[in-house]
């Protein structure tokens, strides 16, 4: 007797499958590769898979000056430049013992506040574009460009501003600057709660992100992930609140921290609404200051050639997107010797790994979005 197998159905054995999502894919930001091992509809396995796009900043440290230095560690996050610069210049200053003046503290204050808002801008508008809602990205933008051009006015720059300088700035605001800044925050104050309205209460966007890709505290502290993301499962951490630095220390009643206790997608969405909202409050005491101010010095006279001590330090700020660390080598010269960079978003992706297992395919680009990363300053 002859037995012939016609066919079998797809539950005569489980066979797994690994998809790509990346390096382009429309799903991805930027060059980043996710290797998922599918059962089905629901994945098993997760990957991050970066250095598709690595820049080797951290080795062009060591070939160029501290000033020149600035240039390169502003563009790892293309959407925080100014943020990226001040950590680099506090890190040299420190070696350096430097003192830096006080109209310049405030100065760094509100434009490091300005920068949040724009890049939390960003993500508020091209989050919900991820996820089929179009409108959103268009109010984004408005308000961006609100904001760029008074950043531009001030620095020459609409993205990598250059405008930091070891010991201070590299010039005094323009004469009625402060006006037109006041008036763009308040401008863009006043229409913050479109994103309240249009997005967070939209019913379809609520079910695609909550209760969706929910982050434990334990996977928090696991991988190190700080910012938004950490915020939005309860690790209720700010670096400007906790171990202040710049003028912060003197913004205690105007900084709040936002913090859910939830960890989903859409936790971490209002979280990132919620610092939006108080980075503009926190502009606008900095506004109310910098005008109280008597003029003064922007910055301190330097060398020649600018050199830092032998040693070592190591200084953090909080970056719209989480922690940055710096740290800085000196043997002595006019060029590091090493400067190695903690940024958050590296950091960050990892728990993907962690996360993304026993949930949906569908879901995946819901949770992807919602970790509101920048490749740049993944692969630094």
């Amino acid at each position: 007797m002859t037995e012939t197998t016609v066919g079998i159905g797809g539950a005569a054995e489980s066979t797994d499958m690994v998809l790509n999502i990346g390096p382009q894919h429309p799903s991805t930001h930027g060059v980043l590769r996710l290797r998922l091992v599918l059962d089905g509809e629901r994945i098993s396995a997760a990957e991050p898979v970066v250095g598709y796009m690595h820049r080797g900043a951290e080795k062009l440290f060591e070939a160029r000056d501290y000033r020149q230095i600035i240039v390169l560690a502003n563009r790892h996050d293309w959407l925080s430049a100014f943020s990226n610069e001040l950590g680099v210049v506090l890190a040299v200053e420190r070696m350096l013992g430097m003192e830096v003046p006080e109209r310049a503290v405030w100065i760094r204050t509100l434009l490091a506040e300005l920068n949040r808002v724009l890049n939390h801008m960003m993500f508020l508008g091209s989050y919900p574009l991820e996820l089929g809602g179009m409108t959103p990205v268009f109010h984004s933008f408005r308000e961006r460009e609100e904001l760029q051009h008074v950043m531009e006015e001030v620095s020459g720059g609409r993205m990598h501003y250059m405008f930091n300088r070891v010991g201070g700035l590299k010039e005094d605001l323009p004469a009625g600057w402060l006006d037109r800044a006041r008036h763009a925050v308040a401008a863009v104050r006043s229409r913050m709660d479109v994103f309240d309205q249009l997005v967070v209460r939209n019913e379809i966007f609520r079910g695609r992100t909550a209760g969706v890709g929910v982050l434990s505290q334990e996977t928090v502290r696991a991988y190190g992930v700080s910012g938004p993301i950490a915020r939005a499962s309860g690790v209720d951490f700010d670096l400007r609140r906790d171990e202040p630095y710049l003028a912060y220390g003197e913004l205690r009643d105007v900084l709040r921290v936002v913090t859910r206790d939830s960890g989903d997608c859409l936790a971490r969405f209002e979280v990132l609404l919620g610092q939006a909202h108080n980075a503009l409050e926190l502009a606008d005491a900095c506004l109310d200051r910098i005008g109280q101010l008597p003029p003064g010095p922007i910055n301190q006279r330097l060398p020649k050639v600018l050199k830092a001590p032998e040693g070592a330090t190591y200084a953090w700020t909080e970056n719209p997107l989480g922690l940055n660390g710096y740290y800085l080598v000196s043997k002595g010269e006019k060029t590091p010797y090493r400067m190695k960079l903690r940024s958050a978003s590296f950091n960050n992706i990892q728990a993907l790994a962690e996360l993304l297992p026993g949930t949906l395919v569908s879901d995946m680009v819901a949770i992807l979005g919602s970790f509101f990363f920048v490749v740049g300053d993944i692969d630094k």
